[in-house]
């Protein structure tokens, strides 16, 4: 049976391996588009609809280390083809659920199937593209299907629920999930770790619960704004993390080797990753809402408006491999970061009133700044691992965006919800109806779909009013965003100015920490095999 090799076989493969990502990254956003049909469906609270949006990304990074260590160990192309039916099954469940909490229940079922097909991916392009240059082309493909699937997710969910009903969105996942099925087992490689050591079961549990403690945390804010028990679970998680941290320094086989951490261009790497993607998926989760229920497009003609930002997604992350060969990664990271901040900066001036040409050009900055940081950043990472240990550093980069997106989302959305209930409190007239006037505080779907069955004057008033307080809320969002990507970009362009841009991260001399050649981590700088 034929396998990744010399040739077009390793390419063919890739082109594989770019599939789960894709997927992933449209589950990602592409439910943004369908928030109004489920809210007027199935009735959510604002709580509710976060977890309904966030629960899928926030299981998948929880999970992704221990799935990136479960594919060193049992073999990361078996992984990848159990998470494909897993992910198929879930996708059906979604697509029917009745309820809000079945469809909680449902993404979180997704958010387990992903979690296992994400570490295989980069680790298997680790395995299949030994030579560096080629190992960068190949990484810059992935972040660009990652990128593509982001900007498609919103295209897709328009032309979906301009025919179909909501749970048409999951119901996509089922071709791609057959295809993967009948050519992977025929075009990937086998790849694991052939000395796994003894695995850990209280490091996973830590793992898994140090980001959901932290998450529901977040999530009591966003739903009943800061208090005890709020204030409890990101304690609580900040501080199991902390436990995991410190298991994984004495483990002789850790989960995690934290010791990669001493290496700056790794720890640089993985902290830009997860800063961008925080800003970008935030960004994607508001400007549907803001395209369909403030400018009042269609679900389809809102998403042909936000593919130039997939566009310059996509051109920054097929940019990058070819500049980073004469530009220093530092610069570069340092600079797309800086783009993308100005994109963000240029979202706090949106009004409901703004020219389409405004939002484009705004989404399009941050898409291409994004795209370009992205890329190099996970090459940094990649090059970095050990190759027995792909899996569990494939696990990092990919935990770093997938809690980069839920936290933007939970985060922003958390900030955005908040300043829209206050400005909702303060310019709601007082004749709007108690029972209106607190149904119109969960979301602005709510607010807009109680409109409706109020008198003309004090519809109007709502509706009106509702629309404000959610651009005061999106505006305020993007300002923070903004000032994250600043920092962002400031910390790559200063900390990783060391690297030359024909070196990476394996070839590069050690000088601010180097993991250590005992244990799990070899001295990538003298191992033949730890890169191109």
């Amino acid at each position: 049976m034929p396998r990744a090799g010399p040739g077009h076989g390793r390419w063919a493969a890739l082109a594989v391996l770019a599939l789960p990502v894709l997927l992933i990254s449209v589950d990602m956003t592409i439910l943004g588009f369908a928030v109004p049909a489920i809210s007027a469906e199935l009735k959510p609270t604002s709580g509710q609809l976060l977890w309904i949006v966030d629960i899928y990304s926030f299981l998948l990074a929880g999970l992704l280390v221990l799935m990136g260590t479960l594919g060193d160990r049992i073999g990361r192309r078996r992984l990848l083809l159990l998470g494909a039916c897993a992910f198929g099954l879930a996708s059906l469940a979604a697509a029917y659920a009745t309820t809000p909490e079945l469809l909680i229940v449902s993404r979180a079922l997704l958010g387990l199937g992903g979690a296992t097909l994400m570490p295989s991916t980069l680790s298997l392009i680790r395995h299949i593209f030994t030579e560096r240059r080629e190992r960068r082309i190949a990484i810059a493909v992935w972040a660009a299907a990652f990128a593509a699937g982001a900007g498609l997710g919103p295209l897709l969910g328009g032309v979906l629920l301009e025919n179909f009903w909501w749970g048409s969105v999951f119901l996509i996942n089922l071709p791609v999930m057959a295809l993967l099925l009948g050519l992977g087992p025929l075009l990937l490689p086998e790849s694991r770790d052939p000395e796994p050591g003894r695995f850990d079961p209280l490091s996973a549990v830590l793992a898994l619960g140090a980001t959901l403690s932290f998450v529901y945390g977040m999530k009591r804010i966003a739903e009943y704004g800061p208090g005890p028990l709020a204030a409890v679970c990101i304690v609580a998680g900040i501080g199991t993390g902390a436990l995991f941290a410190l298991r994984q320094r004495v483990l002789s086989t850790p989960l995690i080797d934290i010791r990669l951490f001493a290496h700056r261009p790794f720890s640089v790497s993985v902290i830009t990753n997860l800063l961008g993607i925080f800003a970008l998926v935030g960004l994607l989760y508001f400007f549907p809402q803001y395209l369909q229920m403030v400018r009042g497009m269609e679900p389809i003609e809102a998403g042909l408006w936000l593919l130039p930002a997939a566009a310059t997604a996509i051109a920054g992350a097929g940019c990058a491999a070819l500049l980073a060969r004469r530009i220093r990664l530092a610069y570069l990271i340092g600079a797309g970061l800086a783009l993308a901040a100005l994109g963000y900066a240029a979202t706090t001036q949106l009004g409901a009133d703004s020219t389409v040409a405004f939002v484009v050009a705004a989404t399009a900055l941050v898409g291409a700044g994004v795209g370009l940081a992205d890329t190099l950043t996970n090459d940094v990472i990649v090059a970095t691992a050990p190759p027995g240990k792909a899996g569990a550093a494939s696990a990092i980069s990919e935990t770093a965006y997938e809690l980069g997106g839920a936290m933007g989302v939970a985060v922003l959305g958390s900030i955005a919800s908040s300043a829209y209930r206050s400005e909702l409190d303060a310019r709601l007239p007082a004749a709007v109806p108690p029972q209106a006037r607190d149904t119109a505080h969960e979301t602005l779907g709510a607010a807009l779909e109680t409109s409706t069955q109020l008198p003309p004057h004090l519809a109007e008033a709502l509706a009106g009013t509702a629309r404000e307080a959610f651009m005061d809320g999106m505006r305020l969002a993007s300002l923070v965003a903004a000032a994250l990507v600043c920092c962002a970009a400031v910390q790559a362009a200063l900390l990783l100015r060391h690297i030359s841009p024909s070196v990476t991260a394996e070839e590069e001399p050690h000088q601010h920490g180097t993991p250590s050649t005992h244990g799990t981590t070899r001295d990538l700088h003298t191992d033949p095999t730890a890169g191109g």
